[in-house]
């Protein structure tokens, strides 16, 4: 499923083509993805304009400018492509590289904005993501989005606040980083970089980087700072391009190259002087890599 960097490469790849936009027909060719479509979800977005394009945890937000706001999750699936062309809505008139099988192409957002007309075209084989609609006042009220934590780059997030998260809590760490009520769409992969980063095991206690006190120790200080670093990379890095995960363009990501232990079972750890192996582990269900040399 795609991360945050990867969603947060998709709205920025979106965002020349849509931002300032009119919906000239948004077009659904199918009833449902994993859920129904809201009622009148056509009509109510044709002939609107994306006044912006935001992102919270791992949804993209599409803000209409008449107060609503349309929610898309890509799943494990899905993704958008931008389809530039002339006038008419013909597929073939459109010029782009196709990327995925045309009969996954399930919603087609006909726009005309500032460089003439296009397409964005969202496709999905498994029909695991799904859009919803919601005025943007009540966004976050919304079930989506009402028990969810911080960004993990946002100012809200620091030493102090996960602290106070994770004061006396037994849970192991991964499952405390991974819990969206303590960060927002911090997932799997870069909850193992970041851990690796710091140097902390991902099965230690969550409450052992708090002071009997409720003071983050130094170490949790250092946590906050791998995971903004590790989440700033992955988005300078286009993301990943595990499995499905394209980019607007076409184009596949690269940040799994520069993966230090995600993936890399029974190879070297890169901690210079380490001299340990990275091992992985099931936690809740999910892989876990790391070095339990350099982890602690």
């Amino acid at each position: 499923m795609p991360e945050l960097p990867e969603v947060e490469t998709v709205k920025r790849g979106l965002a020349p083509a849509m931002e300032g936009a009119r919906v000239t027909r948004l077009e659904l060719r199918r009833r449902d993805l994993r859920f129904p479509f809201p009622d009148a979800l056509a009509d109510r977005v044709s002939g609107r304009t994306i006044i912006g394009l935001g992102r919270r945890a791992k949804y993209l937000l599409v803000d209409l400018d008449d107060g609503n706001t349309l929610i898309s999750h890509l799943g494990m699936s899905g993704s958008f492509r931008i389809e530039e062309g002339a006038t008419s809505a013909m597929p073939g008139e459109f010029h782009h590289a196709r990327t995925k099988d045309e009969k996954h192409d399930h919603v087609v957002f006909h726009l005309d904005g500032s460089g003439g007309p296009c397409r964005v075209v969202y496709n999905d084989p498994r029909r695991f993501g799904f859009m919803d609609m919601v005025r943007r006042a009540e966004l976050a009220a919304h079930p989506f989005f009402r028990d969810l934590g911080p960004e993990p780059t946002g100012n809200d997030l620091g030493a102090d606040y996960l602290a106070d998260r994770f004061r006396d809590k037994a849970q192991p760490l991964k499952s405390a980083l991974l819990d969206q009520k303590n960060i927002a769409g911090l997932g799997n992969i870069y909850v193992c970089e970041a851990l690796w980063r710091s140097h902390l095991s991902p099965i230690r206690a969550a409450g052992t980087l708090v002071t009997p006190g409720g003071k983050p120790k130094e170490r949790l200080g250092l946590l906050v700072a791998s995971i903004r670093d590790v989440i700033a990379d992955a988005i300078a890095a286009g993301g990943s391009s595990l499995r499905d995960h394209i980019q607007t363009d076409g184009s596949l990501g690269y940040f799994q190259h520069s993966f230090s232990v995600y993936d890399r079972e029974g190879q070297a750890c890169g901690t210079p002087g380490c001299g340990g192996t990275v091992a992985r582990i099931v936690q809740a269900g999910r892989s876990t890599f790391y070095c339990a040399a350099c982890q602690k």
